[in-house]
């Protein structure tokens, strides 16, 4: 467990959903509030693989960070090796509300290391969902097809998480998540 005066935002939802989008806005519109920590994660993946912000590490060098524990957390998924860098413990012991992307399968073992932990799972339509696969384009067709049927992990019982809706207007999406992040900074 990490003590920490600061909250951890873990954002979860299955793929498609705009994650990564709604974290970009609310990075923006909080851009002048030093409350707020946006951490990028490392990712076994090409720099030039599209569709969402990153670092590439490649997975030999993923282990041996892993292994030297220069690591806040790490999972797998989708094939690949994902982290959130050692500066989270920083941030949270500054008393900054961290957001990440992480999947739903980190979840508890993130609130198990960072009590003051809230999850925000982010929605939206299965048509919606499928058009913005098509747009990253880094699946085919199968694969998209195989990818929406998934059903994602659950959220692990006990945890109430905050549900964003981003089926409609992205603004208004932002904007829910932009309250839900400040509803947060306020507790601390």
């Amino acid at each position: 467990m990490v003590r920490s005066l600061g909250s951890l935002v873990l954002v979860v939802g299955p793929s498609g959903v705009g994650k990564d989008t709604l974290i970009g806005g609310a990075r923006h519109a909080l851009e002048n509030d030093k409350r707020f920590v946006f951490v990028r994660r490392l990712v076994t993946r090409p720099p030039d693989a599209g569709g969402e912000e990153h670092d590439s590490l490649d997975a030999e060098t993923f282990r041996q960070m892993e292994a030297a524990g220069r690591f806040a957390l790490s999972w797998d998924a989708h094939n690949l090796r994902y982290a959130l860098p050692l500066s989270v413990d920083t941030d949270l012991a500054l008393g900054k509300v961290v957001v990440a992307n992480v999947s739903r399968h980190v979840v508890a073992e993130a609130r198990a290391k960072y009590p003051a932990c809230a999850v925000a799972l982010i929605t939206a339509e299965i048509s919606r969902r499928a058009e913005r696969l098509v747009r990253r384009g880094r699946e085919n067709a199968d694969q998209i097809t195989a990818r929406l049927a998934r059903e994602g992990a659950p959220v692990p019982a006990g945890i109430t998480p905050i549900i964003i809706d981003n089926s409609g207007p992205l603004a208004i999406s932002v904007t829910a998540f932009v309250m839900a992040l400040r509803a947060i900074a306020a507790q601390e």
